[in-house]
């Protein structure tokens, strides 16, 4: 199961981090209040095709995605959303439950907005849409080995 991947590797490189067990959220608005913290705060997740390649972003919940921004980046044609079919083939996860992070939880390149890293904390649904976890962005920074560029707009 996912968060218990999430737990443990977290856990094994030190990183305090909080809990939280909710009723089932679908949007970022309803994932914040579960918590109790400010929207921006939340890492929005979203598995994305470019071109030929499924990719993850990870952007404040408060803003947009930019495809046109992802486009240009990539030099791509095309970019669309993995279908939640293609989601639960690739990671057994539904929309909505995508933790922020990839290799070695998710098997995704990593791609982060700079949005993200403006927050003291990144909280985050991890692997269900009735459990988040709550972590320092240090830590978050320390873990990942993401790409980082603009791929946000003010919402």
């Amino acid at each position: 199961m996912i968060l218990d991947q999430i737990r443990t590797w977290l856990n094994s490189n030190g990183v305090q981090f909080r809990e939280a067990h909710h009723e089932p959220t679908r949007t970022s608005e309803e994932s914040a209040k579960a918590r109790g913290e400010e929207m921006r705060i939340g890492g929005k997740a979203l598995v994305i095709k470019v071109d030929d390649v499924f990719r993850l972003f990870i952007l404040s919940a408060d803003r947009k995605l930019d495809s046109a921004a992802i486009k240009h980046h990539f030099s791509a044609k095309k970019t669309r959303f993995a279908t939640p079919e293609e989601l639960l083939q690739m990671t057994g996860l539904v929309p909505g439950s995508v933790p922020p992070f990839g290799a070695p939880i998710l098997p995704f390149p990593l791609y982060v907005d700079p949005s993200v890293f403006e927050n003291e904390k990144i909280a985050f649904n991890a692997g269900s849409l009735t459990d988040s976890m709550i972590m320092p962005v240090s830590d978050y920074k320390r873990l990942v080995t993401p790409e980082v560029f603009s791929f946000a707009a003010a919402s």
